[in-house]
């Protein structure tokens, strides 16, 4: 199978086929990613689909679950997407689940029919990298879209009956402002309703826009303290059915639950390991690495 350049999924997502039907990423302009710097964004043609299909279907038999890469494969217009789904169906028809990650501007893009039509062929469970409910801090990390847009295009996903996993970021607000992205996010994620809410913690990873921020002093990174405290009030504050997906191996507390069931556990882990820090940990930026 066709992959170019360096492929990216969750970690959820390990047991699906990868297929790629986009290189790199259409807007690769956001303040703290590197991951597709290396690569030119291009559309897989459709004969390297099926080839591809034909190939997993031989070395796999049957898939229930298929993850499309690369960065934001729902850029796809739905007139590109509705084949690819197509094919894969047409290969796998016991198939559950067409996956992948995709942006606010990647909805915004589709009709409402497009949708609901995308949703038909099985496409659902999006990974929408909304990465922060916090105005200020949503417009920092440049990702091309208001908050206002995520609250909007969120709810359109509702409507068409796709279902949508929302990526957060701690930290992502900078020192002193982790209680207030908190605060923010659990106001998106209440609104929108997800089924998950997947989380990673900011890092300042080799020559992107914030790796020069914080050598500059534009942006200073929250403390450790300060990015599990953040962890601790969002947690606290959803009060909708989700599944908080937090393996991630950047975290600090790294852990899954389903909230708001299991809040009373997830507080406690967090508290735990802040207990078992020493002050001068607590109190410092650890350095992340990129996985």
């Amino acid at each position: 199978m066709k992959f170019t350049g360096s492929t990216y999924r969750p970690p959820y997502e390990a047991n699906s086929l990868l297929l790629q039907v986009t290189v790199g990423c259409t807007h690769n302009k956001c303040t703290f990613c590197t991951m597709y710097r290396d690569v030119k964004f291009s559309i897989e043609s459709i004969e390297q689909i099926e080839a591809d299909l034909k190939e997993a279907k031989e070395t796999y038999g049957n898939v229930k679950r298929v993850f499309l890469v690369n960065g934001d494969a729902f850029v796809l217009s739905a007139n590109r997407l509705k084949p690819i789904a197509q094919l894969i169906i047409k290969y796998f028809p016991e198939v559950e689940v067409i996956s992948m990650y995709a942006s606010i501007n990647n909805v915004k893009s589709k009709t409402d029919r497009d949708l609901e039509e995308l949703r038909e062929l099985r496409i659902n469970d999006l990974w929408v990298g909304t990465e922060s409910g916090h105005e200020e801090t949503l417009a920092y990390m440049n990702k091309g879209f208001s908050l206002k847009d995520s609250y909007e295009q969120l709810e359109r996903l509702n409507k068409a009956g796709i279902r949508h996993i929302v990526i957060l970021i701690f930290g992502g607000a900078s020192r002193g402002k982790g209680i207030e992205n908190a605060v923010a996010n659990a106001k998106l994620i209440n609104a929108s309703k997800p089924i998950g809410v997947s989380v990673t913690t900011m890092g300042a990873f080799g020559d992107s826009q914030l790796a020069e921020d914080v050598q500059s002093g534009k942006f200073v990174p929250a403390t450790e303290q300060e990015v599990l405290e953040e962890q601790k009030k969002m947690i606290e504050l959803i009060d909708v059915n989700t599944i908080y997906l937090g393996i991630h191996g950047i975290n600090t507390v790294t852990f899954d639950a389903t909230l708001p069931r299991d809040r009373g556990n997830a507080i406690k882990m967090v508290d735990h390991a802040m207990e078992k820090m020493s002050d001068e940990l607590l109190n410092s930026v650890p350095e992340r690495h990129a996985i």
